[in-house]
């Protein structure tokens, strides 16, 4: 990638994979089953067990980035990386940091 300095990249994403890391910890304790026998009423364990879903799907979502970010630390010295897999021309870095997964530039992403 031309304007990019890799080593600055490699850094920024090995901080994001860290606060990620932290996150889905704090996320595994929101996900852990609601004891049956805890002394709550019927409307609040309804209410538990509908934010721990939501914490669920949470956690689902932070360990698929996570595994993409690790992926950009895997794949940074390709030649290819950084460049759309349709057009070639380079992905903006910030798209890469938002969207680790993508590998196609707005403009074909939208088609």
């Amino acid at each position: 990638m031309k304007n990019l300095n890799k080593e600055e990249l490699k850094d920024e994403v090995a901080t994001r994979i860290l606060n990620l890391g932290k996150e889905i910890e704090e996320l595994k304790e929101l996900t852990k089953p609601i004891a049956p026998d805890c002394a709550i009423g019927r409307v609040s364990r309804m209410d538990a067990i509908n934010n721990r879903s939501v914490s669920v799907a949470a956690l689902t979502k932070k360990k698929e980035k996570l595994l993409a970010l690790k992926s950009i630390i895997n794949h940074i010295d390709d030649d290819n990386f950084g460049k759309c897999i349709s057009c070639g021309n380079e992905i903006p870095i910030g798209r890469i940091l938002i969207i680790p997964e993508s590998k196609k530039c707005m403009s074909c992403a939208s088609r």
